[in-house]
């Protein structure tokens, strides 16, 4: 048996004091995510987050850091997701613009209310990544390579 975890890109996002976070529905009912999503075939990682962030959010996110790589397993579907979360700033928003399936709407959250929401989070690594950021964790995108 190959073992294969699932990939997965988010952004981490901070406007004066608050996050940009998804509200979404899943198997478990509403839940609250970075904007985030699967990897796909043909991007770089920044690629990814950049698209992921325009598609749930409605915001162009530009990442200026890599904030960190996770690792979590989900404990009931027996699945392991590698994350590698970014951190950046918007370039500009268009409320018009439909956002994914499944997205209930993009919703600005202090770090307090993120945290009195830990049991609504789609998995441990939300609060996780907003607390990295507040730390101050910051890698230089530069950390990353993509060989062709």
């Amino acid at each position: 048996m190959v073992w294969k975890p699932n990939v997965t890109v988010a952004a981490v996002i901070e406007k004066q004091g608050k996050f940009l976070l998804v509200e979404e529905h899943t198997e478990d009912g509403m839940r609250y995510n970075q904007p985030a999503g699967h990897w796909e075939p043909g991007e770089t990682l920044v690629q990814g987050v950049t698209r992921e962030a325009l598609e749930e959010t409605a915001y162009e996110f530009v990442p200026d850091w890599l904030l960190g790589v996770y690792s979590w397993r989900h404990p009931r579907k027996e699945i392991t997701y590698l994350r590698f979360a970014f951190a950046g700033h918007v370039a500009g928003h268009d409320p018009s613009r439909r956002l994914d399936e499944g997205i209930i709407r993009a919703v600005w959250l202090t770090p307090g209310e993120i945290r009195a929401t830990a049991e609504l989070h789609r998995s441990p690594l939300v609060l996780r990544c907003v607390e990295d950021y507040l730390a101050g964790r910051r890698l230089p995108l530069s950390a990353i390579t993509h060989f062709s």
